[in-house]
């Protein structure tokens, strides 16, 4: 139940960013935003735990600021693997909604923990 939530809701955010940024975060369709959410959560279960590993000094010496970049680069490969109907302007951009996508997500689970 949770995937699917998650997957939901990050469908639901490319949508909206896309609209918010149309010059610099491009998603052709409602299908493509879920097929993107659906390659970033199993990114996020495969990928995300072996490059967090790998860059835990730099991120222990950024003070964890470096799991944005790390958030940025899960995007970015999925754009890879979407193609052409998901894509960023730049990397800043993978970053940019990255941050975003993050404060939406938090702020919905805050949302919906109440009882």
């Amino acid at each position: 139940m949770r995937f699917l939530t998650t997957v939901l809701v990050d469908t639901l955010v490319f949508v909206a960013l896309s609209g918010f940024f149309p010059a610099n975060f491009y998603v052709t369709s409602v299908g493509i935003a879920v097929i993107a959410a659906l390659v970033l959560a199993v990114l996020n279960w495969v990928v995300r735990p072996i490059i967090t590993i790998l860059s835990l000094p730099i991120n222990f010496l950024t003070l964890g600021l470096f799991s944005i970049v790390i958030n940025g680069l899960m995007l970015e490969m999925t754009s890879a693997i979407v193609g052409a109907g998901f894509r960023f302007s730049s990397f800043w951009m993978a970053m940019l909604v990255a941050i975003l996508m993050s404060l939406i997500s938090t702020i919905i689970a805050q949302y919906f923990r109440r009882p």
